[in-house]
C-alpha cells in the first residue's frame, strides 16, 4: 500500500507531503479547515486554529467531517489531542446564542450551560457588557452586541448572533435577463450557492457573514444577488472611487435600478440614496477626532452594507461596524487573512465565513482562467552588494526590491509577452517611476487623477496601451478582464493577501480560453527571496506552484552547472 501523505502532530500543525500521489486530494480535504503556514518544495505545513475551525463550523462543516479527513489521510493515528482540541472548539461555535430577550426589551445572552454563563461574570472582557440576570443569562444593551461579539471571540467562546436585523427602507429590485447590450444575463450556479449560503430562508440564522471566492470570479455578482434578496436600501463599501464606479456600472447593467436610485457618497459628491456607494477611506476619515462622515451615513435606515475586499477593513472601521450590528452584513473576499492579525474581528462584526470555493475548482470549470506562476530570481549587481550589506535590517528590503537589474529581466519577459495585455506592478513609487521612463508606459500611482486613472484603464481593455504600469492602488477590484500577464516587480514584505489579489488582476477568464501567467521578479539570496517565499503561501494552497528561473544581472543568460529545470526565453535560466 502506497504510504499516506499526511502527518498529524500533537501541536496542531499538519504536514503534508508533495511527492505523494494523494497529495492534491489531501490539500483539498484540508484548506476548508487548516491554514497553510509554509509551502517549501517537499514538505506543507498546515495548522488548525479555533478561528479556522469555527469558520469551517458556521459553514456547515462537522467536528466529524474534519476528524474524518484527518484520518483518511494521515499515516499515523491522529493525536488524541488534537482530537480533543476540534472536537471542543467545534462545539464552542454556538454554545452561546445572542438572541432578542423574551420580554422585548434589547438583547439576550444565553447559553444551555449554566456554568459557561456564570464563568463569564468572571471574565474582565466580557463583564462590561452583561446587564441584569435574565435566567438564564443576561440582559444586553444592543448598543454593545458589536462589542460583546468582539469580546466574546477573544476568549474563546464566539457567540451565534440570533438577534435579526432592521429590515431596513424597502427596495424594489430585481435581476435582468440580459444587459443593456443584448447579452443574457444570469448567475453562475457558485454564485447562486454563495447568496443561499448567506441568506439561508432569508431568518435570522443567517443574513451576516463572509463569501470567499477569488478575483475574477464574480463576488461582485454575489453581492447583487443578496440585494436582490434582501429587497431594502443598500451601503456598499469599497477600496477605492475605482472600484465604487464598477460596482455601479455593474448594478445599472445587471439590475433594473435606474440611475436616480444610486448615490455617489466621496470626496467629490456625498449623495446619499436608496443604494449608495462610498469608500473605506471617506468612512474612516476624522476631523478633529470625529468620523465626520460616518454619522450621515449612520443616519440612513440601511437594510444591507456590503463590505468589498472585507480583509482590507481599516481597524477604524472595526469600531464603526460594532455599531451596526443591527444591519445585514455581508463581506467579499478573496481570501480571509489578514495580515494585522484582526480576522477574529472580521468574524465577530461581520459574520463567520459562509461560502468558499477552492481556486482550482473555479479553474478546472472554465470559470477563471488558467494561470501559471513563475518566480524570476535576480541576482543583485556587484555594486549594490555592499550596499546590501552594509545597510539596516529594515533597509534590506528595500534595497533588494529596488534591484536594477530586474529591469533586464523585465525587457526579456515584455519581448517574450509582446502580444499580450502586461500589468507591471510595484510597490516603489520611485522604482516605478524609473521603469516608466525606462519601457514609456503609462504609470498609474495614488497621486493619478481619478479620470486619468479610469481613461487609461479603458484604453488597456480596449488594447489602445497593450502595457501598464500600476502601483498598489490597483491591486484591488479593478475589472481589466483581457490582462492575461502580470509581471509584479516588488510587493508589500511577506504579504499572502496582496499575492493573491495581484494573481487575481489577471484571473478573468480570457475571450480565446488562452492561459495567465504571474511573474515575481525577486533579488536572490536577499530578504525578498525570504518575503517572497511567505507571500506565495495562500497561493500554494489554492493548488499553484511557481516555477523558479534565473537571472544575471543583465538579464542575459547567468553561466551555470545546474541542470535546468523549465525553459526562459532569452536571458532566463532555469
Amino acid at each position: 500500500m502506497d504510504r499516506l501523505p499526511l502527518i498529524v502532530q500533537s501541536d496542531r500543525t499538519l504536514l503534508l507531503e508533495v511527492d505523494n500521489a494523494l497529495f492534491e486530494e489531501a490539500r483539498d480535504s484540508l484548506v476548508g479547515f487548516a491554514e497553510l503556514v509554509k509551502s517549501p518544495e517537499h514538505v506543507h505545513t498546515y495548522r488548525v486554529s479555533s478561528l479556522s475551525l469555527w469558520n469551517a463550523v458556521a459553514s456547515g462543516m462537522t467536528t466529524a467531517t474534519i476528524l474524518d479527513r484527518l484520518t483518511r489521510f494521515s499515516q499515523y493515528p491522529v493525536p488524541q489531542e488534537v482530537i480533543t482540541f476540534i472536537e471542543d472548539q467545534g462545539r464552542r461555535y454556538g454554545k452561546l446564542r445572542l438572541e432578542i430577550s423574551p420580554d422585548g426589551h434589547g438583547l439576550w445572552l444565553t447559553s444551555d450551560d449554566s456554568h459557561l454563563l456564570t464563568q463569564l461574570t468572571h471574565q474582565k472582557a466580557v463583564q462590561p457588557y452583561l446587564g441584569e440576570a435574565l435566567h438564564p443569562g443576561y440582559r444586553i444593551d444592543p448598543s454593545h452586541r458589536g462589542l460583546l461579539k468582539q469580546a466574546l471571540a477573544k476568549i474563546g467562546w464566539p457567540a451565534d448572533d440570533r438577534a435579526g436585523y432592521s429590515p431596513g427602507l424597502p427596495l424594489t429590485i430585481a435581476l435582468r435577463e440580459r444587459e443593456p447590450n443584448g447579452q443574457p444575463f444570469t448567475l453562475r450556479h457558485y454564485q447562486q450557492d454563495a447568496i443561499r449560503a448567506f441568506w439561508g430562508d432569508g431568518g435570522i440564522d443567517r443574513g451576516s457573514g463572509v463569501v470567499v471566492l477569488p478575483c475574477g470570479a464574480g463576488k461582485t455578482m454575489v453581492g447583487i444577488g443578496a440585494m436582490e434578496k434582501v429587497q431594502a436600501h443598500t451601503l456598499i463599501l469599497t477600496t477605492s472611487v475605482a472600484s465604487l464606479h464598477q460596482w455601479r456600472d455593474e448594478l445599472l447593467h445587471k439590475t433594473t435600478l435606474t440611475p436616480e436610485e444610486i448615490g455617489e457618497y466621496s470626496a467629490r459628491t456625498k449623495v446619499i440614496r436608496p443604494v449608495t456607494l462610498t469608500t473605506y477611506q471617506i468612512l474612516s476619515h476624522r476631523q478633529k477626532g470625529e468620523f465626520v462622515h460616518f454619522a450621515a451615513l449612520d443616519d440612513h435606515d440601511w437594510g444591507l452594507i456590503i463590505y468589498d475586499e472585507v480583509h482590507l477593513l481599516p481597524a477604524p472601521v472595526f469600531r464603526l461596524t460594532a455599531s451596526l450590528q443591527a444591519r445585514r452584513r455581508l463581506g467579499l473576499t478573496a481570501t480571509l487573512i489578514r495580515e494585522d492579525g484582526r480576522a477574529d474581528d472580521v468574524f465577530s462584526l461581520i459574520g463567520p465565513k459562509r461560502f468558499d470555493m477552492p481556486w482550482k475548482d473555479l479553474e478546472a470549470q472554465g470559470w477563471i482562467a488558467e494561470a501559471a506562476c513563475r518566480e524570476i530570481r535576480v541576482r543583485l549587481p556587484e555594486s549594490w552588494r555592499e550596499r546590501y550589506a552594509m545597510a539596516e535590517d529594515q533597509d534590506r528590503a528595500r534595497i533588494a526590491a529596488s534591484n536594477p537589474a530586474k529591469v533586464g529581466a523585465l525587457h526579456t519577459l515584455l519581448a517574450e509577452h509582446q502580444d499580450d495585455h502586461i500589468l507591471i506592478i510595484g510597490q516603489y513609487l520611485d522604482q516605478l517611476e524609473a521603469i516608466h521612463q525606462e519601457i514609456g508606459a503609462p504609470l498609474i500611482t495614488g497621486q493619478t487623477p481619478t479620470a486619468v486613472r479610469e481613461e487609461l484603464y479603458q484604453k488597456f481593455r480596449s488594447g489602445e496601451v497593450p502595457v501598464l504600469i500600476v502601483s498598489k492602488v490597483a491591486n484591488f477590484s479593478i475589472d481589466l478582464p483581457d490582462a492575461n500577464v502580470a509581471i509584479q516587480v516588488s510587493g508589500a514584505f511577506g504579504s499572502r493577501q496582496e499575492e493573491a489579489q495581484r494573481l487575481g488582476r489577471i484571473l478573468r477568464p480570457k475571450k480565446d480560453g488562452g492561459m495567465a501567467t504571474f511573474y515575481s521578479l525577486v533579488t536572490e539570496d536577499t530578504k525578498e527571496q525570504d518575503f517572497a517565499q511567505k507571500r506565495q503561501l495562500f497561493l500554494c494552497e489554492q493548488g499553484y506552484r511557481y516555477d523558479i528561473a534565473h537571472a544575471d544581472e543583465t538579464g542575459a543568460p547567468a553561466k551555470t552547472n545546474q541542470a535546468p529545470v523549465i525553459p526562459f526565453p532569452g536571458g532566463l535560466r532555469s
